[in-house]
C-alpha cells in the first residue's frame, strides 16, 4: 500500500504518518517512511532520536551524490542532467531504521534566487516513482501542504492521499487546496482524517465543512501527543489510545484498497 499524508502545518499529519508506519512495522511489514516536508519532523514521530538523525544527511543536500547520479552540479542554471537517475539503492544506503521502518529524509529544495535546482528535483521525484512503482514495501510519504514532490508518473500508484485536518477554518481551507492540487495531477483517492477532536461537536464541524470528501476516522485531542513531542519520542510508544485510533484508520484504508 502506498499512502501520502498532507495537511496544514500543525494539524497532525506527521504524527499520523509516524504512528501508521510504526504500526505496520510492528506487524512485520516492510515499510519505507519518506519525510518530504521541509520541516523534517517524521524522525521524531517514528521515535528516532536527534543523535541518530544526525547520521543521515537529507538527500537534497547531498551535492556530490546528486552530481554523481544526475551529471549536474548544484546551482548550474541550464545544465544538462539525467531526468531518470539511478535511485534503487537509496532506501538501503541512506535510510535510518526503527522497528521495521526505513526512514528517508528528502530535505528542502531552495526556491528562487539560487539558480536551477532541477537536478535535485529529478532525483527526489525519481526516488518517489521508484518506491511507489517498483518496490513492494508499504510506503508512507509525509508531505507538506503542497504536492510539489508528486509527479504524474506516480499518482496512479498511490492508494490514498490522506489529508489531516483539525477543527478550524484554516485547516479546512488547506484541505480544499490539497484536493484541488490532487485533482490537477490526477490523484483521485483523497480521504480525510480529523485530528485533535475534543468531542462530537468537533466531529460534526469537520464533517459539515468537508462533506464532499470521504472520512477514514478521527483522532482524539490527546495530551500524550504533546508530551511525546516534548520528550522527543513517538506517540506510538507513549499512548495506547492513539495506536488504537490509527489502527482503525489503517483498517478503513485497507478496506478501500
Amino acid at each position: 500500500m502506498k499512502i501520502a499524508v498532507s495537511g496544514k502545518g500543525g494539524a497532525g499529519k506527521t504524527t499520523l504518518a509516524g504512528v501508521m508506519a510504526r504500526i505496520l512495522g510492528g506487524r512485520g511489514k516492510k515499510v519505507i517512511a519518506i519525510d518530504a516536508d521541509p520541516d523534517s519532523n517524521l524522525a521524531s514521530a517514528l521515535g528516532i532520536d536527534d543523535g541518530t538523525l544526525t547520521k543521515v544527511k537529507p538527500l537534497a543536500e547531498m551535492e556530490e551524490f546528486i552530481a554523481e547520479r544526475t551529471g549536474a552540479k548544484k546551482g548550474q542554471y541550464g545544465a544538462f542532467f539525467q531526468l531518470n537517475p539511478r535511485v534503487d539503492d537509496i532506501p538501503e544506503r541512506f535510510s535510518l531504521q526503527k522497528d521495521g521502518v526505513k526512514l528517508i529524509v528528502l530535505g528542502n529544495i531552495p526556491r528562487g534566487g539560487g539558480g536551477c535546482f532541477c537536478a535535485e528535483n529529478a532525483l527526489l521525484r525519481s526516488l518517489l516513482s521508484h518506491v511507489m512503482i517498483e518496490r513492494d514495501d508499504y510506503v508512507i510519504v509525509d508531505l507538506e501542504a503542497g504536492l510539489e514532490h508528486m509527479g504524474r508518473g506516480t499518482t496512479e500508484h498511490i492508494d490514498a492521499l490522506v489529508v489531516v485536518v483539525e477543527p478550524g477554518r484554516r485547516s479546512f481551507q488547506t484541505a480544499r487546496q490539497v484536493r484541488r492540487l490532487a485533482d490537477d495531477i490526477g490523484i483521485k483517492k483523497v480521504y480525510v482524517v480529523g485530528n485533535k477532536i475534543a468531542g462530537k461537536e468537533d466531529e460534526a464541524l469537520v464533517r459539515d465543512n468537508l462533506n464532499d470528501l470521504p472520512f477514514l476516522g478521527f483522532i482524539s485531542y490527546n495530551e500524550k501527543v504533546i508530551e511525546a513531542d516534548k520528550l522527543g519520542v513517538s506517540p506510538f510508544d507513549l499512548d495506547k489510545g492513539i495506536r488504537e485510533e490509527v489502527e482503525g484508520i489503517l483498517e478503513a484504508l485497507e478496506g478501500l484498497a
